[in-house]
């Protein structure tokens, strides 16, 4: 721990720094805002427009009335980020955050990373999660490796579960649509006494779509159809005053067909996958000494189970067939610490962070599959162990310089301790309503187990030789409110500007000797625009434009790293033209991004091009909500997807959904 002593110091030089520059103005809000708060961004409470991280809140009432009813469309309109799914529902689905790979998006569950330890890469599939159970979705893009270790090079999406309050009520939504699909979610929630407690179930089921892009010559529309259900209970009890003991619980299990990418793309009827999921998770949280400390202690398990079964279809030119199990565990115990300390001079709010994580990770995979009738086999069964230790500071100068700081260090079994780091600062500059950030960190990525243990029967063997993915990431922007149609606070404007740096990538490797392994030869080198508009010219209409500049390259080569859209941007409206009715359009644009690319007979196009990538096509989708509420009991909702029926392929041969329409129910009752 002597190098993490040494990094410690990075915290306060800049909270000194930041006080000499301070100027004794006071910061303020538009008037008539409610500050949005997050915990996610520094483990503090702090209102989003003090943050120096670039974040993004969504709410369960947003997505109700946007019409969302999995992660997947959650994700897709928040700016810097590439949702890339590879099918319907249930399919392999990855998020990129800011041109990183996606094995560098951590996934928390109430703070609780869950990224499952028995996936090649390390990466989240968004591909197989409702959301009946979320109360708000936090996503913060940079590196944040300085909180939460490994994994949040590019970012961190936090998922937060719904809590009791008040009286006893129930939420529901019930929907049925076509082609072919039905849904429903219903929580109990509320809270009795020193009791409180939310019960979740939900259910979806879809016919589907044939993901396998109509352009092909094998399309046969077969449909891959989607199953998902889940069960979710959030208890608390409340001792004393300020102290709460929790308990959660969620099991998932999903069901879903895709169809054969394969040599060539094949549509095959027969693929299937299997999905379970358990989630736990026991805490007890503590505020003592007035707030001036609030202590909190969890205690974690995650299991995740998969099953690839593929059945022999005589038809496929690949002779595909398989039946492969994965198997992830991980255990995780936290303790975490806010210190209020009191006001100094100049410097209000001045608050310390500090914690400790242990993890334990866990993998068995057994993958058996044939190609061709020439068998093809994957086994691994490994363990990894972390123990980390984080400390943070942040405060406010002269009520204008909000600063943070933050530095971690991870000791992962095999390769020693990485220490990373994060500060950042937010000045105001109320005379033109506009706040100034900037922020930089580090961030690290640790071998999966895959990468470090592996085996195949092609010879392919992990190499327990490994270091870890290291990133260094800046981020410099402003945020402003502008009046304009007569009203004050009518335009919020945004932009900010970002770089990263990747060194130690893996790289699947050909040995002398006729073996593949993994090693660190590759650089990335990412950097972008982060641009919004939000505006709200009446009381009827508000709406956000957003738009995202990313190039992301081979730092050796300068070739452009796969599925990274050069250009993106999405546009979000809110009409109301009476109060009871709400109308919310969503237009979504995916420019041209480098992938594999697959002629209309289904083979890679290798023709002139060995590497068989290319430039794929751009997309645009469009989506409409409308709601109509009838009474606080019940609300009338009507939902279409992509409205024009394209075809885009965000994994070139694959494409998504096409048209289709929910028409529904949902309300409170009783609270």
């Amino acid at each position: 721990m002597r190098e993490f002593a040494r990094h410690i110091f990075f915290v306060p030089l800049a909270l000194c720094g930041a006080l000499v520059g301070a100027r004794a103005q006071s910061a303020r809000l538009p008037a008539g805002t409610v500050p949005i708060e997050t915990v996610t961004a520094s483990y503090v409470r702090t209102p989003i427009a003090d943050t120096p991280a670039s974040v993004t809140v969504i709410t369960a009432a947003q997505l109700r009335r946007r019409g969302v009813t999995t992660l997947a469309q959650a994700l897709e309109a928040v700016p810097g980020l590439n949702v890339v799914q590879s099918g319907g529902p249930g399919a392999q689905t990855s998020v990129f955050i800011d041109g990183t790979n996606s094995e560098d998006v951590l996934v928390l569950r109430d703070g609780v990373p869950v990224n499952d330890p028995s996936v090649a890469n390390g990466a989240f599939n968004f591909g197989n999660s409702g959301i009946g159970d979320i109360a708000r979705i936090v996503v913060v893009r940079g590196p944040m490796s300085s909180l939460y270790g490994s994994g949040a090079i590019g970012g961190v999406i936090n998922l937060i579960s719904k809590r009791g309050h008040g009286a006893p009520h129930v939420d529901y939504d019930l929907a049925g649509g076509f082609p072919g699909q039905g849904e429903g979610s219903v929580t109990l929630s509320g809270q009795s006494g020193k009791f409180d407690y939310a019960i979740t179930g939900s259910l979806i089921e879809q016919a589907g779509f044939d993901a396998t892009a109509r352009r092909l010559a094998v399309y046969a529309a077969h449909r891959d159809p989607f199953r998902y259900k889940l069960g979710a209970i959030n208890l608390g009890y409340t001792p004393v005053a300020g102290t709460r003991i929790s308990l959660i619980v969620r099991a998932r299990q999903t069901g879903s067909q895709y169809p054969d990418l394969g040599y060539p793309i094949f549509d095959d009827p027969y693929e299937n996958s299997f999905d379970s999921n358990v989630f736990f998770r026991f805490g007890v949280k503590s505020h003592l000494f007035d707030n001036r400390l609030i202590t909190e202690l969890d205690i974690a398990h995650i299991q995740d189970d998969r099953r690839y079964l593929t059945l022999l279809d005589p038809a496929d030119p690949n002779q595909f067939a398989g039946d492969s199990g994965y198997r992830g565990d991980r255990t995780v115990i936290q303790w975490n610490n806010v210190i209020r300390l009191p006001d100094f001079g100049p410097m209000t709010d001045p608050t310390l962070v500090a914690g400790i994580e242990t993890t334990h990770d866990t993998a068995v995979e057994n993958y058996n599959a044939s190609f061709g009738g020439y068998p093809y086999l994957q086994s691994l069964a490994a363990s990894q162990s972390t123990t980390a230790g984080h400390f943070g500071a942040q405060a406010t100068i002269a009520r204008r310089l909000s600063v943070q700081g933050a530095v971690r260090a991870d000791s992962v079994s095999g390769y020693g301790t990485v220490v990373t780091e994060r500060g950042g600062l937010v000045l105001a500059v109320p005379a033109i309503d506009t706040r100034l950030k900037a922020s930089a960190g580090s961030g690290f990525l640790a071998p999966s187990l895959y990468d470090l243990h592996g085996i195949d029967s092609y010879g392919y063997h992990g190499n327990p030789n490994l270091h870890p993915e290291h990133s260094v990431g800046y981020r410099f922007g402003f945020e402003t409110v502008l009046p304009a149609f007569g009203i004050p606070e009518a335009v919020t404007l945004r932009m900010s500007y970002f770089h990263q740096d990747i060194s130690n990538l893996f790289e699947y490797t050909s040995l002398p000797d006729g073996t593949s392994t993994e090693e660190n030869v590759a650089r990335a080198r990412i950097h972008g625009i982060e641009a919004g508009i939000g505006f709200a010219p009446a009381p009827w209409l508000s709406g956000q434009i957003d738009y995202t500049r990313t190039i992301a390259r081979d730092a050796a080569t300068g070739t452009a790293l796969l599925r990274r859209p050069e250009n993106a941007g999405s546009l979000t409206l809110s009409i109301r033209p009476i109060p009871a009715l709400s109308i919310e359009p969503t237009v979504r644009y995916v420019g041209r991004f480098s992938d594999y690319l697959y002629a209309n007979s289904g083979y890679p196009i290798t023709s002139g091009n060995p590497s068989g990538v290319g430039l794929a096509q751009p997309g645009t989708i469009a989506n409409l909500a409308v709601n109509y509420r009838i009474s606080r009991a019940l609300t009338l909702f009507a939902i279409g997807r992509n409205l024009t029926n394209s075809a885009f392929e965000p994994v070139n041969g694959l494409q998504i959904p096409g048209q289709n329409f929910l028409f529904g129910l949902r309300g409170t009752i009783g609270g």
